[in-house]
């Protein structure tokens, strides 16, 4: 599926349905619930996205496709190439911050068989993502910065299963850091998780002195 001409109602629709799908999980939530919520006609969420796969098709697309943009963006800055894998790093948790709904809804509908088709679009827009990645990394691995013999493939999910990993235990870690309240906790991802991610990455890619 191509990116869709969003207008104010398909957004107040998508919106909702990615408050729902991380609340109720996607098999949860009808779009009677979803028109409800948004208080739309049902018949207009039909018309505007067909079935609720495809709502869920848009939807990760709308949520996903200016990671795109900004990861080739950054590829094309004239930069260092440890900045810019920081500066990577950084993009990538910002997005999951403002994203967290989204990213609930995937981490539970990316292995179910049934959703096959409407994650066909996410997973090429990955594999649009990894390639701009790739090129970030030979950039400085043709000016001598980074190792050669680096698993490019495994430096998003090293970065993306750190931060998760946090998330997920949030309590555990809340606990553990003294972490008192909502502006505490983001500002800690904020700074100090991103700052071990950078560092764990460049450790990976630098060579040792």
């Amino acid at each position: 599926m191509s990116t869709i001409e969003l207008n104010d109602k398909k957004i107040q629709i998508l919106e909702v349905a990615e408050k729902l799908f991380s609340e109720k999980g996607f098999e949860g939530t009808s779009i009677r619930d979803i028109s409800k919520e948004a208080k739309i006609n049902i018949a207009m969420v039909s018309y505007y996205f067909g079935s609720k796969e495809r709502l869920l098709e848009a939807l990760i697309l709308h949520k996903t496709v200016d990671l795109k943009l900004q990861l080739e963006n950054l590829l094309l800055e004239e930069i260092e190439p440890l900045e810019k894998v920081n500066k990577l790093i950084r993009i990538y948790i910002n997005r999951i911050c403002l994203n967290k709904g989204i990213y609930r809804v995937l981490h539970f509908e990316l292995n179910n068989k049934k959703r096959e088709r409407s994650l066909n679009a996410f997973t090429e827009l990955k594999k649009g993502n990894l390639k701009s990645v790739e090129s970030i990394i030979k950039q400085g691995q043709n000016q001598g910065v980074f190792r050669k013999d680096i698993n490019i493939q495994l430096i998003t999910p090293t970065i993306i299963g750190t931060f998760f990993h946090f998330h997920m235990n949030r309590s555990f870690f809340e606990e553990l850091f003294d972490l008192k309240t909502e502006e505490m906790f983001n500002n800690y991802i904020t700074n100090d998780l991103t700052k071990h991610i950078q560092q764990t990455i460049k450790a990976l890619l630098v060579y040792e002195n």
